[in-house]
């Protein structure tokens, strides 16, 4: 990834799970691996209006009452910012299968078997969990 990448990524939490989407592995960056759902913040994007369309551009849902988390990314020239929510319209589907090949809802107890993008998004993801955020 270049210089200056600014990333944001949304958990969604229902009863007490998260969903993940799984990178597809012809993917240039971060192949094989599972993620929050989420994507780049264009010029001039606010980090929540992001998350916002990224959510309804990959899953179809509208998602408000954003909360943002800490996410301690250490991956050179990104720039992340993760946030939170148990609120959204409409039912999560995989509208971009070649960035994605599949998606779940899983525990805190499930994330452990999981290979994720980075360690500290399992660290993220948990602490999201935790909140016990309702809409």
């Amino acid at each position: 990834m270049s210089a200056g990448v600014r990333i944001a990524v949304v958990a969604l939490v229902a009863h007490d799970r998260v969903l993940l989407v799984h990178r597809h592995p012809s993917r240039q960056n971060f192949p094989d691996l599972w993620d929050l759902p989420g994507g780049h913040v264009e010029d001039g994007e606010d980090w929540s209006d992001a998350a916002a369309r990224e959510c309804l551009e990959e899953l179809g849902v509208g998602v408000k009452n954003l909360l943002q988390v800490p996410v301690g990314l250490a991956i050179p020239g990104v720039d992340a910012r993760a946030f939170v929510t148990s609120c959204w319209s409409g039912s999560p589907a995989n509208l971009e299968p070649d960035e994605h090949d599949d998606l779940g809802w899983f525990t805190a107890e499930e994330l452990v078997g999981l290979t994720m993008v980075h360690p500290s998004t399992r660290a993220a993801v948990e602490g999201a969990l935790e909140l016990g955020i309702s809409c």
